[in-house]
Formats: structure tokens, sequence, C-alpha cells
């Protein structure tokens, strides 16, 4: 029997419990989930692409059908390269959908054998986007509640700061 793989795109710049809530979601739907990391030459991250990957494995190392690989250029490309069938995206609200729905058209006219799939996060996440986390981080809020332990960790150090007591 063949095995079912399918993509999760994204630059995960951090990872958050939201992005983490997806990738589960989807490994109970498909065989195996490529955690997809984009280099991102379009977009100024606040962490590498080798520091956002290593932030993946640790946030999802209970999950062994789950890989975490980085990617560039056109995710369509990457994900077909991969024997994928398809590729999960996020929906957090009406505004996503417009976007998504528009990009998955245009993802299946580049690669028709490549199916599109959004999942919703639970609900505790559905407010959650790796900007606000950055932003809310950078201005010294805390962000515990939104990434994990490990994804905190190494943002509160990248932004010169400490755990509160």
């Amino acid at each position: 029997m063949a095995h079912v793989l399918a993509v999760y795109p994204g630059t995960f710049d951090p990872i958050t419990l939201g992005h983490e809530d997806l990738v589960r979601r989807a490994a109970r739907l498909f065989d195996r989930v490529i955690v997809a990391v984009a280099i991102a030459h379009h977009k100024k991250t606040l962490f590498s692409l080798d520091e956002r990957m290593e932030m993946a494995r640790q946030a999802l190392a209970d999950c062994p059908q789950v890989q975490v690989e980085s990617f560039e250029g056109l995710v369509t490309e990457f994900t077909a390269a991969r024997g994928g069938t398809a590729m999960v995206r996020g929906l957090r609200s009406g505004t996503d959908f417009d976007y998504e729905f528009q990009l998955a058209g245009m993802n299946r006219a580049l690669v028709p054998g490549v199916e599109t799939v959004f999942l919703t996060p639970a609900s505790q996440y559905q407010f959650i986007s790796s900007t606000l986390v950055r932003e809310i981080g950078t201005l010294g809020g805390d962000v515990a509640q939104f990434v994990s332990p490990g994804v905190h960790e190494r943002l509160l150090h990248k932004l010169g700061r400490t755990a509160a007591a």
C-alpha cells in the first residue's frame, strides 16, 4: 500500500503552538508529514534557517512520522519532488481563507496532482501567529503561552531577555 505524504510549508519564525497543533492534526490524516521550512529570501526573519528547523524538530520530536526539511522556490515543486500528494495549509480566519483559496487554485494549476488540504487549529490557537509572537516578544511581552518551552527559551535568548521568575 502506498504511503500518503503531505507537506506543511511555512517560514515558522518561530514555530508556534498553532503550527504544532496543525502538524499533529495532519499526522493523524497522513502517513508522513514534512514540515517544509522556507528559506524565505523575501522575508527578514528573526531566526536563521537552521534555528527555525531545529526549533521545529525539537517541538515535534514526539511525532515520529514528521520530518523537518528546508525548501527554496515553489512549494508545489518541492512537494511533487518528495512524492507528496497534499499540501497542508492552516486557516485561522476568513481573511486567511481568501488568500489561501486563491493560492490553492494557483498551486493546482501548477501541479494538478497535489491537493491543498485546509485545517483549522484548535480554538485556543486560532489567534496565534508568528508575526504577533515576535512583535509581542520584542516589545517585552510574555509569549510563553503561545510557543513550546524550547521555542520560548530560544526567543528570549534571541531577544536578549531571561525568563520571568
